[in-house]
């Protein structure tokens, strides 16, 4: 045989692998409410503080925070919004929508006092918290505090530095749970119903779902699903969920943590120079004896919007060679990898099919039908048309090139960067 057949013929096992050997990566039936939250509600609903890191986020908190503070939760919860520095007025806005949802929600809560408080929040007006001031809004609707770390501490990333913050006020008023939620993410009424039912009736110490991305540009459609469709593939849920597990992961915009195990695994401290604090974090619960459940969401949704290419690029590239560890022999064989898995079956069945050699031709094209069984019901989970699957490998070659730039920006001594902040490499932080 010739070496594009032995080529098309390597492609095809891997896919043959990867369909049955992979935990089944390709499903898409790891959700709530079943059948993780088919347990009974809990007879006392545990009380919890929801912390929200949120930097510069004033175009997406009107669709999302008032989401949170209208949550329907039986027993006691409140709301933190830790400002990482924001410079377009986040945390004021965050107290006027507090105000608006109050004005806007008909009748009491379950659980609440007169006002609405809850028991642990402070008195009202403004408070110390452990590290700073805390602006404190309290209405019909959950009460929400608004507070500020001041600027990261060297060895730490923004976003963690935020929730150091944040979960450090939240222990403060003694919670069971702590539900972790991006500034981004929209929540469904139920949500956190859902989720706290999820983990004391099955014991879980992590309840996470990845919640549904936007997909109304034209990139968003062609690389969002792709992109939940690798992690998928890279973090089996099903591996996950085992209760012998053979992957850790999280999803960071939505994580319903035990405050106990919290203080076990010594998170956030123990994580602190995370770029991908959620798998982070998971490994950390791991290590310290937690149970972890992870699936797709269909009550929580990002309202971030990733209009073009370039903001999209930027989403993967910043923390590609951070997933790979900085191991230029991992990017090559990552690059590699990408090549025969995604790029081959096309190319194989094209050029098997100009030079009449047949079996590089059908080995190829069977390799892509595989491939695109396989993404179809990623694209109808996010409600895209089928004819969408066929272009999986021209994505997985974008995905290519913003993995090779993560490494060239990271050797140009560039790091990660996120909104206005760039981290250093990670061997240039201070030792722990």
């Amino acid at each position: 045989m010739s070496t594009l057949a032995w080529i098309a013929i390597a492609a095809l096992a891997v896919w043959g692998w990867l369909l049955l050997g992979q935990g089944f990566f390709w499903r898409t039936d790891q959700r709530l409410p079943a059948p993780v939250a088919a347990a009974p509600e809990p007879g006392t609903w545990p009380d919890v503080v929801v912390v929200v890191p949120a930097r510069d986020e004033a175009e997406v908190l009107p669709l999302s925070l008032p989401s949170l503070l209208a949550q329907d939760y039986p027993g006691r919860a409140e709301v933190i919004l830790v400002d990482d520095g924001s410079t377009d007025g986040t945390g004021r806005l965050a107290e006027d929508l507090a105000g608006a949802t109050a004005a806007g929600c008909g009748g009491g809560r379950a659980g609440d006092g007169p006002e609405g408080d809850s028991p642990g929040a402070p008195a009202g007006g403004r408070g110390d918290g452990p590290e700073g001031g805390a602006a404190v809004r309290r209405g019909v609707g959950l009460p929400l505090t608004v507070t500020s770390p001041g600027e990261p501490a060297p060895g730490w990333t923004g976003k963690l530095w935020a929730l150091r913050h944040g979960m450090a006020l939240a222990r403060a008023r003694g919670p069971e749970f702590l539900l972790l939620t991006d500034a981004d993410i929209a929540h469904e009424p139920d949500s956190l119903r859902l989720l706290v039912a999820a983990a004391t009736g099955h014991r879980l110490d992590l309840v996470s779902q990845m919640a549904r991305l936007r997909v109304a540009s034209g990139w968003e459609r062609l690389i969002v699903p792709a992109f939940v469709y690798f992690f998928c593939q890279l973090y089996p849920f099903r591996w996950i969920n085992r209760r012998r597990p053979l992957a850790t992961a999280a999803a960071g915009g939505c994580v319903l943590l035990r405050a106990e195990t919290a203080e076990r695994a010594g998170v956030p401290e123990s994580i602190r120079e995370a770029v991908i604090d959620d798998v982070s974090l998971a490994r950390a619960v791991r290590r310290s004896g937690g149970r972890i459940w992870l699936g797709l969401a269909d009550r929580v949704d990002s309202v971030r919007p990733y209009p073009g290419l370039a903001p999209l690029w930027r989403m993967v590239s910043r923390s590609a060679y951070a997933q790979l560890r900085h191991n230029p022999f991992l990017l090559a064989g990552t690059v590699a990898g990408l090549a025969l898995v995604y790029l081959a079956p096309p190319a194989t069945l094209l050029a098997g099919l100009l030079t009449g050699d047949g079996t590089a031709a059908w080995a190829g094209g069977l390799a892509w039908a595989v491939m695109t069984g396989t993404y179809l019901p990623m694209l109808r989970y996010y409600r895209r048309p089928p004819w969408l699957a066929p272009l999986l490998p021209f994505t997985a070659l974008l995905y290519l090139l913003m993995t090779v730039d993560s490494a060239v920006q990271h050797y140009r001594g560039r790091g990660a960067a996120w909104k206005g902040r760039t981290y250093t490499r990670p061997e240039t932080m201070p030792d722990r």
